[in-house]
């Protein structure tokens, strides 16, 4: 399997880089982002683009794949919905639009969050676009697109957020966390379990296109 990946150094790509360069059945992993991802492997090809909007420039190199993980995320916390919405939706459906014309034959997933508001109408503005996002990507002409929606993440292995309250938090409560994914797994994973989970899906579907914390880990 040849797989794109969005976002591969941000808290969740980094844990699905890794097991995507772990699995024996991944043989090229096209990491597509602003800066290099420091790693180095023979299966990793990176590919430094900055317009992430526009991908004329190097649609050549965007065929010939069999799935795409979509790990770009922003939060929402201090943002108008302006704003909010051309770094969630504009973002993740110019690029899909595109491999979705390139390649026919790939699954797509996005990992969005729990709590999408897939009405488009609540109160919550973040969940709101995420819903959109979620609802205009599954219309694509993709084999097939399924939507990630983990609440909390435990990172494991090495993987860090790059904010760096957030992952003071992370390393203050990892023992929780821990804890926290064996008895509440409705509300917890890990970032082994989500790309694992996420390869799962790739390979072999699921019988629903949104996928919540309990999916994820039961894969």
């Amino acid at each position: 399997m040849k797989v794109i990946l969005f976002g591969a150094t941000g808290m969740v790509g980094q844990g699905v880089l890794r097991e995507c360069l772990l699995d024996p059945g991944v043989e090229r992993v096209l990491a597509v982002g602003r800066s290099p991802t420091g790693q180095r492997d023979a299966k990793l090809v990176e590919l430094i683009h900055d317009n992430f909007v526009d991908y004329s420039a190097i649609e050549p190199q965007l065929a010939g794949y069999d799935a795409c993980f979509f790990c770009l995320g922003v939060s929402s916390i201090g943002m108008d919905e302006a704003r909010y919405r051309h770094l969630t939706y504009d973002i993740t459906l110019a690029a899909a639009t595109v491999l979705a014309r390139l390649n026919p034959g790939m699954v797509f997933t996005y990992v969005t969050g729990r709590s999408t508001d897939s009405t488009e109408r609540g109160p919550l503005m973040w969940a709101r676009v995420k819903g959109k996002t979620e609802n205009d990507l599954l219309k694509l002409p993709f084999k097939a697109a399924y939507m990630f929606r983990p609440a909390g993440i435990q990172p494991l292995h090495g993987v860090r957020s790059k904010t760096g309250w957030v992952q003071a938090i992370y390393l203050a409560t990892s023992p929780l966390l821990s804890f926290l994914v064996r008895v509440a797994p409705n509300y917890m994973t890990t970032s082994e379990q989500l790309g694992r989970a996420m390869l799962k899906v790739a390979r072999d579907g699921y019988p629903r296109p949104v996928l919540e914390s309990e999916d994820i880990n039961r894969l």
